[in-house]
């Protein structure tokens, strides 16, 4: 498989990377995936960053294809290459709630990389956490309090976009919180994020 990778084409762009996800998925073949997660540990880095992107690219349309291998992108949360750091978390946006219990074990590694890592980092950070809160409240009483300090603190044109993410974890009993939140930081945005802020809030009101 590993042949196949744009690297190995020699090709610059991400196109054999994409067909080859678009290959395993539609076979399942879940031998090959396990040599792109093998492939993950190449001392050539293009070929890691092809392998993460393939398998990202899986877990958008069959996450249940890469979940079992929630271990590896949990360790690649601390590496130094950042692809791998961001693709990572990007995988694990799509499979936390196939396997929430055990990412929940290690959310350690994702609070770390969320306060550490790039932007997309962080965005698909936001989604790991939102989603391991609304799969169990015990796990909403350690992450919540993250989210809502992030969403104080974060730059306001992230405000808007990591307040929808959020939102999939927002009931009655943590609505007034989000809100308060909300409403603190919406004075302060430009105006299409102010707009994109407050049609969030009319959602949340009538939870």
């Amino acid at each position: 498989m590993l042949d196949k990778l744009a690297t190995n084409q020699n090709r610059n762009d991400e196109l054999p990377n994409i067909e080859l996800a678009e290959e395993l998925i539609k076979t399942e073949n879940q031998n090959g995936i396990n040599e792109i997660v093998n492939g993950l540990k190449a001392k050539d880095k293009r070929i890691a960053n092809d392998c993460i992107k393939v398998l990202y690219e899986i877990g958008e349309k069959r996450p249940d294809l890469i979940a079992s291998y929630y271990e590896q992108f949990l360790e690649l949360l601390v590496s130094k290459n950042n692809r791998l750091v961001w693709g990572s978390m990007t995988a694990l946006s799509q499979i936390v709630e196939l396997e929430s219990r055990n990412i929940f074990k290690q959310a350690d590694k994702i609070v770390f990389a969320f306060h550490h890592g790039s932007v997309i980092t962080v965005d698909n950070g936001v989604s790991v956490l939102a989603k391991l809160c609304k799969q169990d409240l015990k796990y909403e009483e350690h992450l919540f309090p993250i989210l809502m300090q992030h969403l104080q603190e974060c730059r306001s044109k992230e405000v808007g976009q990591h307040a929808e993410r959020i939102a999939i974890c927002i009931h009655e009993n943590n609505q007034r919180q989000f809100v308060e939140v909300l409403e603190s930081r919406v004075e302060g945005l430009p105006a299409p994020q102010q707009k994109r802020v407050r049609k969030l809030l009319k959602q949340i009101y009538n939870i």
